[in-house]
């Protein structure tokens, strides 16, 4: 029998939402229509959605007094970023206790309360997971520097002697992803230099050892103590790490690769951002790092799907995989291991009609040669929101940030045009989407931020050299002119809000013909009304500048080129924008029936 835990008194008020609306049942799935294939899935970062209690930080009992607005949305799952115990040098990705709330999101009671309102709403919630790496502050790290070089408690992470003839140099040369070396050396208990520790990510975040199988133990704990609380599955971060090569080789990656790994990053022509496989640099073979992508992975995902068919209904594991090609990639969808996994391929495609193209035939064609849905993102708590990057130009700012220094910066109403038909365009295909918090509003990156602002630890480990993801972090607008714009009581927020955002506020969208949050909700109403996740794509020729496809019995039609275009023939059931005497205009996305 697994213990149990008790919650810690909670100081604050449980909150249980009831709503007058009749609410959308979690039905059973049945084989080839579990709800995963066809969900539309709505991240929420929460210290950066709703501030119950005015300290300027998201909480829990912030999301569930807002679960309504994500029904009034219409989107089918909501998956919540890390809330558990944790110091927070990398935003809750540092995990200090994995079966815990951090007092500054609430208790484990808040926690239930969420998971109740929620389902009650008929939406589905998913759990970020951490496994690659914990907190430096878990008893697990804390247990291991107390105790000798060789002991079981080192073993649960990657320990190693350092080279040289009194070891003052670190195991091999790998870089963490943050910037700098991956490797701290720590101070034994009797006050000598002793072994080093790998980090992938901050020195705040030890890397745990895979090859360990009390580490395999311990997940399988957490994965069953939130299934046992009723969460519906979870979001599994760097999906790709975990495993490292046999014997950590010395490793430099080429400087056209991404820092998370895969193939070639995105090249730009013109300050465009081009997928791998149609950049300069396809017929290179695709970078497979030594501590990324490693075959080991598998067997740990194919356990894990073991762990949620223990329990009733379609439980979903969904990798963030940084993994090509999308062939490789699509072994961790394979039918004993993982349900989904992003398709950063899309995310990183330009606005482009032939990349795009492109990019979505081969997509379905992997995925479904596998068995599994396709899935469709554009933003993230990790990438500049696509409302200001799929219009950015000059130098290739994609994974560095973009600040007050940086240059082509686009116009904000162009910007935004563009990722509304971007937004139009994906929530036609078939498969499953994933949106990020405020992407509903439009808001754009939030480019100047203060320096002394500024809390990713990019920002600090590369000395101010790359701006980091706040710009994307900033606390979303809700309604109002006061300085938090409804996010919480208090005056403040933990990242500052622009003062441009009043004019994105919900309250102010709401019911507003042609706001983008009215555009979202009609295009996930009309997206379920045509059963458009099950939809198969047939292309029409459309010539170049323009993407046409019908599907499920909608036609799509895009224009990515600066002419207008005549509307294909039908009723129009949604547009990306104002539509100009029977022409579509440029950068705007249409349906027809």
């Amino acid at each position: 029998m697994r213990p149990l835990r008790c919650s810690r008194p909670s100081p604050r008020q449980v909150i249980r939402i009831q709503t007058s609306e009749s609410p959308r049942t979690l039905t059973p799935s049945t084989p080839g229509r579990e709800w995963w294939r066809s969900a539309v899935i709505y991240q929420v970062y929460p210290r950066s959605f709703a501030d119950a209690d005015g300290d300027g930080m998201g909480d829990l009992p912030g999301i569930t007094r807002r679960l309504p607005a994500l029904r009034e949305l219409g989107v089918d799952a909501v998956w919540l970023s890390p809330f558990y115990t944790s110091p927070q040098n990398d935003a809750g990705y540092d995990v200090a206790d994995y079966r815990d709330v951090d007092p500054s999101f609430g208790t484990l009671a808040d926690f239930d309360a969420l998971l109740e309102t929620a389902h009650g709403l008929g939406l589905r919630v998913i759990i970020d997971i951490v496994p690659n790496h914990s907190s430096s502050e878990h008893v697990w790290f804390q247990e291991a520097l107390a105790a000798a070089p060789g002991s079981p408690e080192r073993a649960r992470y990657l320990f190693r002697d350092g080279k040289g003839p009194n070891g003052d140099e670190a195991p091999n040369n790998w870089e963490s992803i943050f910037g700098g070396p991956a490797w701290t050396r720590i101070t034994e208990a009797d006050g000598t230099p002793g072994q080093w520790y790998l980090h992938l990510f901050d020195k705040s975040q030890p890397d745990f050892d895979w090859e360990n199988p009390w580490v395999w133990e311990q997940f399988r704990d957490i994965l069953r103590f939130w299934l046992d609380r009723g969460v519906d599955g979870f979001r599994v971060d760097v999906a790709h790490g975990m495993v490292k090569e046999t014997g950590l080789p010395d490793y430099t990656p080429p400087a056209n690769v991404g820092s998370m790994g895969g193939g070639p990053v995105a090249t730009t022509t013109g300050g465009i951002v081009l997928e791998p496989e149609i950049s300069a640099h396809a017929e290179q073979e695709p970078v497979t790092p030594p501590y990324f992508g490693q075959d080991g992975v598998h067997a740990i995902y194919r356990d894990w799907h073991t762990v949620l068919d223990e329990y009733e209904g379609d439980r979903v594991l969904c990798g963030e995989a940084w993994v090509e090609p999308m062939e490789k990639l699509a072994n961790w969808v394979r039918a004993d291991e993982m349900q989904q996994t992003f398709n950063f391929g899309y995310l990183e495609t330009p606005w482009n009609a032939a990349a795009l193209r492109a990019v979505i035939d081969r997509s379905i064609a992997v995925f479904g040669s596998v068995g599994a849905p396709s899935t469709w993102v554009l933003s993230n708590h990790d990438v500049v929101r696509h409302a200001t990057r799929l219009a950015l130009e000059g130098e290739n700012l994609q994974g560095h940030g973009i600040g007050p220094k940086s240059t082509g910066i686009p116009d904000t109403a162009f910007a935004l045009r563009r990722a509304r038909a971007a937004t139009a365009l994906m929530l036609a295909l078939p498969g499953s989407a994933y949106l990020y918090q405020g992407e509903e509003l439009g808001l754009p990156e939030a480019i100047d931020l203060p320096d002394d602002a500024r809390q990713d630890p990019t920002w600090f480990r590369t000395n101010g050299e790359r701006y980091g993801r706040d710009g994307c972090r900033v606390p979303i607008p809700w309604e109002g002119t006061d300085p938090s714009y409804g996010f919480g009581p208090g005056p403040k927020s933990w990242l500052p809000q622009p003062a441009s955002w009043a004019t994105y506020t919900r309250s102010s969208q709401q019911g507003v013909p042609g706001s983008t949050l009215t555009m979202y909700q009609e295009a996930l109403a009309a997206r379920r009304e045509h059963d458009l996740a099950f939809g198969e794509l047939e292309w029409s020729n459309a010539g170049e500048g323009a993407l046409v496809f019908r599907t499920a019995g909608v036609t799509v039609a895009v224009n990515f080129g600066a002419a207008p275009l005549p509307l294909p023939e039908g009723t129009v059931v949604l547009a990306s924008g104002p539509l100009d005497d029977g022409m579509l205009p440029r950068d705007t996305t249409v349906w027809l029936v």
